[in-house]
């Protein structure tokens, strides 16, 4: 009997994967596929392939365990409500306390890498929402998504256009993850049947500086791109003067002094391990993405 498996905030940029990587795969039938989100219209493209959507509002619990009911295993994507100390934490228990009322056979959940030492301002909430999923007694997957490619955007458009990447993050190293990657992973966890409880740490293939990053953004668009490194207190007078709202200023510059003390800086085969195919490499990728880098 084909189990029932879900995934929340799927109308988001991880969940649209996901979901494009259970069908692709031909493993699971779209009717065994459930997908939430707080406004079920964004999904209408999936609902229309034979996805069941399903409103879940994760400050809502009622509506949690309504849309959870009856699914066997459920991957509750982290969600990015950062603006209100302590909101995200709440709502990602509401989903574990959810998944356990509705008999959920197996937990999935996307955390991040090494939250039990991490600098990053939310680490606490991944940590003590591993720790919830782990009281519930149900088996577990654990994902510890690594530091996304795509987040590259944020900082190198702007970078390009000036020729220089100001950064603290020192020679820190870290393995940059493409979010497809990241995705596929996830789809191949829903769909393995297993019933062991594990934790995963999802990287790409190789660490690299801010140095060696700049070079290959560099080869892949043909313009120059110094790196300037300054402190984590200019970093953040920067972001201020760039007109970045308050709340994100520690996150963003945290993600800088997180590398630089090693926080994230490993590399797994965790990957491959789930999907059974090599990350993508970020060369590739940048290749792949360099007119959106030069816009």
């Amino acid at each position: 009997m084909s189990e029932t498996l879900l995934v929340t905030g799927a109308a988001g940029q991880l969940g649209r994967l996901v979901l494009d990587a259970l069908l692709a795969s031909g493993k699971t039938k779209p009717a065994d596929i459930i997908a939430t989100s707080r406004d079920t219209s964004k999904l209408a493209d999936y609902a229309a392939k034979g996805v069941i959507t399903r409103a879940a509002d994760f400050d809502d619990p009622a509506s949690l365990e309504k849309a959870f009911a009856g699914a066997d295993r459920i991957l509750i994507i982290s969600t990015d409500a950062l603006d209100q100390p302590g909101k995200r934490l709440r709502q990602h228990l509401n989903a574990v306390a959810a998944a356990r009322k509705a008999g959920a056979k197996h937990i999935l959940y996307t955390s991040m890498p090494s939250p039990e030492t991490s600098v990053i301002p939310f680490a606490p909430d991944h940590l003590e929402t591993e720790n919830a999923i782990k009281a519930t007694g149900i088996p577990y997957t654990i994902l510890r998504n690594g530091w996304y490619m795509e987040n590259l955007f944020m900082a190198l458009p702007h970078a390009l256009h000036t020729g220089q990447w100001f950064s603290s993050s020192g020679q820190g190293r870290l393995a940059h993850l493409a979010r497809s990657d990241a995705a596929a992973a996830a789809a191949a966890a829903l769909q393995s049947g297993s019933t062991e409880s594990r934790t995963y740490t999802l990287t790409g293939a190789e660490l690299r500086s801010t140095e060696e990053i700049a070079t290959l953004v560099a080869e892949a668009t043909g313009k120059k791109l110094d790196v300037v490194h300054i402190s984590d207190e200019a970093l953040a007078g920067g972001l201020e003067g760039a007109g970045l709202p308050e709340f994100l200023i520690p996150i963003v510059v945290s993600f800088d002094s997180n590398t630089r003390d090693g926080h994230i800086g490993m590399v797994t085969a965790h990957v491959t391990a789930l999907t059974g195919k090599t990350p993508v490499g970020l060369p590739a990728f940048l290749e792949a993405n360099k007119a959106a880098l030069i816009q």
